[in-house]
């Protein structure tokens, strides 16, 4: 009888975990600014991470236990000694990091371009705290690293081509010199490699073609880690630039990382964008996955081949949904920032101060239309359909102006501000782009309790304010496409900011709350 009760409970069990497995899942699995992902698998966890750019703190760090659901667990860099970022904009800062796992140790290694270039940083556990950073002599952006019994390789890509060398993890000092030993299959910019060893071959993934629309993945192999690599014959392993992926939302697939599950199956984790209202993308680079068929020794094929799609059909890992980002901020209750909230550059800590009533941002003389530091704390737009409201007390204001930002980069954002003016309270939309800085419409309120909004349905951003116990007013709206990465640039995607900054730098503000709907349909 306990045998048999014994079986029933395994049957059960079994049965529960095939039910909770998808024929399907959605892409990105990580939406919004996720740019350049990598993945590694310890036991039945996963940990990923992606490039931060010019924001504080640098490189989350995000688990899961299927690949599908991802939940944040802290961020990498949280310390000015890790993370300088002078003069640093969406063009600059911290790019395409890798995360490893050996004998206990997290290697978390990336560049810093602008601030000091290739580094690495460890941990005992994901959460940190995370080492001081080891700079490296070899330079190029992507590096990765592959662990070999106690052999640690290193490669990136100084001048385009594909470069290995043997460190030292603990001091980085290089123990072998650099060589080249791949570049690519002639497509331009040949970055984000990554070696992998499987079935006595050493496999080279690296991306080529920019990472825009002509972005793909191709893949070489060779029994030596020093070459010379043979390419796939069917390269690139994974484009939708080409005839099945054209009519796609996705586009710009590439960076892209393998990772074997417990189970034995492969998939690889890239970056990948969604366009709107045509062929833009405002929301940045965004993380994807893949299914990938690896039998031993032949070529890894991704998705069979097919375009990538914002709906994947494939068996997934028993699903475990990760806890939600919140979706209401009452700045009363907080005494800290979550790991999810990023500032532009190195914040000032004074700058912000939780009350116990509001969390007051005080006033800093740069703006976010700069490069240096100024009071802007903010969090990334994660759904294309979504609202922000925003209630915010005003008073405390001097010369200052204080409010809610749309932002791309220092010189593309639209912000809902307010600042004082004679009769009470001037509350403008404002649209800053290149030489363009244009008010599209502003009313006066007398109240300095003010609530901003901006809602969107990935086409168009609409901006409306309301004074205490008064009706919601708009202000205007802007189209999506003109925040995108083809016209403001940058390599990031759109944060949503609360700032209080220009003029003399004196004053304050203090936000009561800010809520989040993300409660809608993907387009």
């Amino acid at each position: 009888m306990k045998k048999l009760l014994i079986v029933a409970c395994m049957m059960v069990t079994a049965l529960t975990a095939l039910a909770q497995r998808a024929n399907q899942y959605r892409n990105p699995v990580l939406s919004g600014f996720h740019p350049d992902p990598s993945c590694v698998r310890v036991g039945d966890d996963y940990y990923l991470v992606n490039s931060s750019f010019q924001y504080f703190p640098g490189v989350p760090i995000y688990h899961s236990k299927d690949l599908v659901n991802w939940e944040q667990v802290g961020n990498v860099l949280t310390r000015e000694s890790q993370l300088p970022l002078k003069d640093a904009t969406s063009w600059l800062g911290i790019y395409a990091p890798t995360i490893r796992y050996s004998n206990g140790t997290f290697y978390m290694i990336t560049t810093n371009v602008g601030n000091g270039g290739n580094f690495l940083v460890t941990a005992k556990r994901p959460e940190g705290p995370w080492s001081e950073p080891v700079w490296l002599q070899q330079q190029g952006i992507d590096p990765s690293l592959l662990f070999e019994g106690d052999t640690c390789w290193m490669v990136s890509n100084p001048d385009g081509h594909i470069t290995l060398c043997k460190i030292d993890p603990q001091s980085g000092r290089q123990l072998t010199p650099s060589r080249t030993i791949w570049d690519g299959t002639g497509g331009r910019y040949p970055e984000g490699p990554h070696l992998y060893k499987k079935d006595g071959y050493y496999y080279l993934l690296i991306s080529e073609g920019g990472t825009e629309l002509a972005h793909h993945l191709t893949i070489a192999r060779s029994r030596s880690i020093y070459g010379p690599y043979e390419a796939d014959p069917a390269n690139p392993i994974m484009t939708n630039c080409n005839h099945k992926g054209e009519k796609m939302q996705i586009q710009g697939t590439g960076h892209g990382d393998f990772v074997e599950d417990q189970e034995g199956n492969w998939w690889v984790i890239f970056l990948a964008y969604r366009n709107f209202g045509g062929s833009y993308h405002h929301l940045g680079r965004e993380t994807c996955l893949a299914p990938v068929e690896w039998k031993a020794g032949e070529w890894p094929t991704v998705y069979g081949g097919e375009a990538i799609d914002t709906i994947m059909h494939a068996t997934t890992l028993p699903l475990k949904p990760m806890a939600d980002a919140p979706s209401q901020y009452s700045f009363s209750k907080m005494k800290e920032f979550g790991p999810e909230w990023i500032h532009l550059g190195q914040p000032d800590g004074k700058a912000y101060e939780f009350t116990g009533k509001a969390l007051r941002l005080h006033a800093s003389h740069s703006s976010h239309d700069t490069t240096e530091p100024n009071t802007w704390v903010g969090l990334r737009q994660t759904s294309p359909s979504c609202a922000y409201e925003a209630e915010v007390d005003c008073q405390g204001l001097k010369d200052a102006t204080a409010g809610l930002s749309i932002y791309q980069i220092n010189d593309g954002h639209a912000d809902l501000r307010v600042q004082k003016a004679k009769g009470g309270y001037k509350v403008e939309l404002r649209m800053k782009l290149k030489a363009i800085d244009y008010i599209v419409g502003s009313e006066t309120v007398k109240s300095p309790k003010i609530t901003l909004k901006v809602t969107t349905d990935g086409d168009m951003y609409d901006f409306f304010v309301k004074a205490a116990n008064g009706q919601w007013t708009s202000l205007g709206s802007l189209n999506c496409s003109l925040l995108s990465t083809e016209v403001a640039g940058g390599f990031t995607g759109i944060t949503v900011g609360l700032f209080c900054n220009g003029g003399s730098g004196e004053g304050y503000a203090d936000f009561k709350s800010l809520a989040i709907n993300n409660n809608c349909i993907n387009k």
